[in-house]
């Protein structure tokens, strides 16, 4: 086991930090100035560590796919008033319903944790301060 571990130590050393397709600069911007639309609920869905660098986690709201995240990443999605459920997939599958208000901003931070083969994912919802630090430690990734 500790062969194996070790191993998987190495191979994500040597393969460095991973790459998304970037969101625009003009938007990453004007998203860090936290301003939500009257009748959306805006919600950041943020990774802010460097552990798991190399890995790509799929994020999907309500079954749909957003994008995809990376170290220092974040995606940003507007969706109507009500219950949504944010998922995000790596080795495991995590899914977290959030309770949509309008005229507000939410923060999701994907936690990554180790996993057996891969790296795992874990969805919290955090405090609009923890929420604005977060995101602004990342950049855009492009969101569908």
């Amino acid at each position: 086991m500790k062969k194996l571990l070790a191993c998987a130590i190495l191979a994500a050393t040597l393969t460095g930090c991973a790459t998304v397709p970037m969101g625009d600069a003009k938007q990453d911007a004007a998203l860090k100035t936290f301003t939500p639309k009257a009748d959306k609920t805006g919600v950041y869905i943020y990774r802010n560590e460097f552990i798991g660098a190399a890995i790509h986690m799929d994020v999907a709201v309500d079954g749909k796919p957003i994008g995809q995240t990376v170290a220092k990443t974040y995606l940003y999605k507007e969706v109507e008033p009500g219950q949504h459920t944010i998922t995000s997939t790596s080795e495991n599958e995590h899914s977290l319903v959030i309770d949509a208000k309008p005229g507000t901003l939410m923060y999701i931070w994907q936690e990554v944790k180790m996993g057996v083969l891969y790296a795992r994912t874990k969805l919290h919802q955090v405090t609009e301060a923890e929420g604005r630090s977060g995101v602004m430690e990342t950049s855009l990734a492009e969101t569908k």
